[in-house]
């Protein structure tokens, strides 16, 4: 399970814990930031003011839960004679706060990391390759090509099959390559997502967007983490430099309050090497995967030159992802 899936899935425990409640009672590399990514002109407090009123937003919003959960809670009075239902809605009220104040926390951090200024790539088409296929050699995607993830969870079997289609979409005049994502959980489809994908001519990797859907017995329960760049303020970030170093901190996506995964280069073990379903793998390139929106979701990516992502760990439970196959064209 990816960043994301682990932001989704945490959000729909959230929501199902408030529903339950109603009816129950970074810094880019210099290069890199001169060529294609120099904010705009800044006050030196902008990523501040953002992360403070978000802030305002994500405690209004908890507000707003609040008091739908206790209007549902007055049309039920009859069925709630010892008031639960307005107990558990003022408690995940308190609940909501703490996380509101836990991502303000995390988003200042983010700030810290990534400089005072506002988040604001300069995207030239010109700049980007035309090719349908992505060279990158931690990050390739030749169309036809799918990789194959399996790993246990508490849920099950999780399998994730990344196809790299030969499909395209532009997005703010750049061509970008299409992958189509999905996961099961013991053979039920859980999650099916489009990613768009695109070179710059550097080498590095832009994530232009994202449609997912989330699924239950077959049927489209939430869309969480969706965004396309250009559309509603999201903004493409980065998601595999062409020169990483460890130390380097870039935004890999980026929609206010709905995209805001960021990755870290971080030095792998002296000496290490890795076991990935019975392959061995040296010198590989290790990230560690973030968010503002959900500072609790961690998880470090492990990459192989030629090869792509090879095994992603997540820090907190310690659920593997292993790639355990490749198809080709």
């Amino acid at each position: 399970m990816n960043l994301k899936q682990q932001i989704t899935r945490r959000r729909g425990l959230m929501k199902w814990t408030r529903a339950s409640a109603v009816r129950a009672g970074v810094l880019l590399g210099s290069e890199l930031v001169s060529a294609l990514a120099q904010p705009a002109e800044a006050s030196g407090q902008d990523c501040a003011e953002v992360a403070q009123s978000q802030l305002k937003a994500c405690r209004s919003s908890a507000l707003d839960d609040y008091w739908v959960a206790i209007a549902t809670c007055d049309n039920d009075a009859a069925e709630d004679p010892h008031g639960a239902c307005p107990k558990a809605a003022s408690q995940n009220l308190t609940a909501a706060r703490a996380d509101c104040d836990d991502q303000l926390d995390a988003r200042r951090d983010i700030c810290d990391q990534l400089g005072a200024g506002k988040y604001n790539p300069v995207i030239k088409p010109s700049n980007f390759s035309h090719s349908t296929s992505i060279t990158n050699p931690y990050f390739p995607l030749k169309p036809g090509t799918t990789f194959i993830y399996e790993g246990n969870t508490a849920d099950g079997l999780e399998r994730d099959e990344f196809q790299v289609t030969r499909k395209t979409h532009t997005f703010l005049g750049v061509k970008c390559v299409e992958v189509h994502d999905k996961v099961s959980v013991d053979g039920e489809l859980t999650e099916d997502t489009l990613d768009w994908f695109a070179q710059d001519k550097a080498g590095n990797v832009w994530y232009f967007g994202e449609e997912s859907k989330q699924l239950e017995d077959g049927i489209v329960i939430g869309i969480e983490g969706s965004w396309q760049a250009g559309v509603d303020g999201a903004k493409p970030g980065i998601v595999m430099e062409a020169n990483p170093q460890v130390g380097d901190v870039y935004r890999q996506e980026y929609k206010i309050s709905d995209a805001e995964d960021m990755a870290e280069v971080i030095p792998p073990h002296p000496e290490q090497t890795i076991s990935v379903h019975g392959k061995t793998y040296k010198k590989v390139l290790v990230t560690h995967e973030f968010s503002g929106l959900e500072p609790s979701a961690n998880e470090r990516k492990f990459y192989m030159p030629g090869v792509g992502n090879v095994l992603t760990i997540d820090d907190e439970t310690g659920d593997r992802s292993e790639l355990v196959r490749i198809t080709t064209p």
